[in-house]
């Protein structure tokens, strides 16, 4: 739970803080999965600002815990031709998935299922007044 930006420890006065792009989640679900990692409260700015992914105005889920979920990657089973690529998830893959073994990762994805949703602004506001 490291921040995506200075690799220091992520958690804020609030809680752990994920950006998501605008629109890309819906925050209405109960249960939220990113393979984002938390940001900390001293580079939310300086991610909003420099990630085209964020586009300047970030969806902000606080929360106080994202344990693991899985991962994203490339399933790989034996073939006609040795060992070969047979799936491309286009979801994450859960830990207690019957093909983990023959999975390669490359991103671990977090489950937010007990978060706040709110702005950029909200959250900057929320974190001057809790010193």
């Amino acid at each position: 739970m490291r921040c995506q930006v200075c690799a220091e420890p992520a958690r804020t006065p609030l809680g752990y803080v994920f950006l998501a792009g605008p629109g890309t989640v819906n925050p209405e679900q109960a249960t939220v999965l990113t393979h984002q990692p938390p940001v900390c409260a001293r580079h939310l700015r300086a991610a909003a600002e420099l990630c085209p992914h964020l586009a300047g105005e970030p969806m902000v889920f606080l929360t106080q815990n994202a344990p693991l979920y899985g991962v994203h990657g490339v399933l790989y089973g034996y073939g006609g031709q040795g060992v070969q690529v047979v799936a491309r998830p286009d979801g994450p893959l859960p830990y207690s998935h019957p093909n983990l073994s023959t999975f390669l990762a490359s991103q671990l994805v977090r489950r937010l299922s007990s978060f706040r949703h709110m702005d950029l602004g909200e959250l900057v506001h929320g974190l001057k007044h809790t010193a």
